[in-house]
């Protein structure tokens, strides 16, 4: 059997102090330096960002291939980056980052394992640059900072292994048969579901998802992560992200939409106590009811936008996110 060749890809946007600490930890991989090659697709950097790249590239011709996408938005930037790139596997991750020096060595297991897994994770661990509050440990250490810690080691699945597209790693022809990454951040707006949507196209297409706990990459966690404002700011961006997989799924009438608006306000106003009594108490609960406040208000804000903009419906039922056109 002929080795996997891999195509790593990385989207980034002003990270100049991490891009390089990215590329480094891929750069020291187990896995033959000839079966893998780095896309960093730049999108729309201001600061030194495109400097840095141009300099990796020249250190390492062959191995590092610098792209840019001028369309702002991340998923823009994976899947441009993936039209390019020729492995059989395309490994997606971001900007900041670190992988052990045997993620791809371990990651390509899984689809050596099972022809029918089409997509592939392992666990991602925080790399904290200050020492985390209690309470983010005790609240925050699952997706909400993308990270993915299961006891298992080893999980062939129908349904994701909580994928996240910091540490995710498809089959080529799979990504392109499903139509690609799904927007999320999109020059700071939040439209979509990002690798939610691709991997409950890559599920309703039949395939299988695998995870390899020995597949290990850390997530560098800043300081302005671990606090209420950023809580307030990810669970929001999850009301927008799950009210866009929900229409896309059940395609709501517009009566429906505002039963469910309803819903949600009511779902507030029950969250209010909630969050007085654990904070009087000093517990930490009240960080998350919180959070969950502006989770429900985008989900209300969301769901409005659909009742009233037509053209924001048929933008949330596009499936083909591979061509900016389709």
């Amino acid at each position: 059997m002929f080795p996997l060749k891999i195509s790593v890809i990385i989207p980034t946007y002003n990270r100049c102090q991490k891009i390089g600490i990215t590329l480094d930890s891929f750069l020291q991989q187990s896995y033959d330096s000839k079966e893998y090659k780095i896309f960093v697709c730049n999108n729309n950097s201001t600061d030194s960002t495109k400097k840095i790249l141009q300099r990796y590239a020249n250190d390492y011709p062959g191995r590092i291939v610098c792209l840019d996408e001028l369309h702002q938005g991340v998923h823009y930037a994976r899947n441009s980056a993936a039209k390019v790139a020729d492995g059989d596997i395309l490994y997606f991750t971001d900007d900041d980052m670190i992988a052990d020096p045997n993620l791809l060595s371990e990651i390509v297991k899984v689809f050596e394992f099972d022809p029918h897994v089409a997509s592939v994770t392992g666990r991602v661990l925080p790399k904290w640059e200050i020492e985390p509050p209690q309470w983010v440990t005790q609240l925050c250490y699952n997706g909400l900072l993308s990270l993915n810690d299961p006891p298992e080691d080893f999980i062939i699945s129908k349904n994701d292994c909580n994928v996240f597209s910091c540490h995710q790693a498809i089959r080529r022809e799979v990504f392109f048969q499903s139509g690609g990454f799904n927007p999320e951040n999109t020059a700071g707006e939040w439209i979509g579901d990002g690798e939610t949507g691709l991997n409950l196209k890559i599920k309703e297409l039949g395939y299988k998802f695998g995870y390899n706990g020995k597949s290990t990459i850390y997530h560098m966690i800043p300081a302005q992560r671990m606090t209420q404002a950023y809580l307030n700011k990810r669970l929001g961006n999850q009301g927008n992200c799950d009210s866009y997989t929900d229409y896309k799924r059940y395609v709501y009438s517009q009566t429906k939409l505002w039963l469910i608006n309803i819903k949600f306000f009511i779902k507030i106003i029950f969250l209010i106590p909630r969050i007085i009594k654990p904070f009087i108490l000093q517990k930490s609960e009240w960080r998350i009811n919180l959070g969950y406040i502006f989770y429900y208000t985008n989900r209300i804000k969301y769901n409005t936008k659909l009742i009233n903009q037509s053209s924001w419906r048929e933008l949330v039922l596009k499936t083909n996110w591979i061509e900016e056109d389709a």
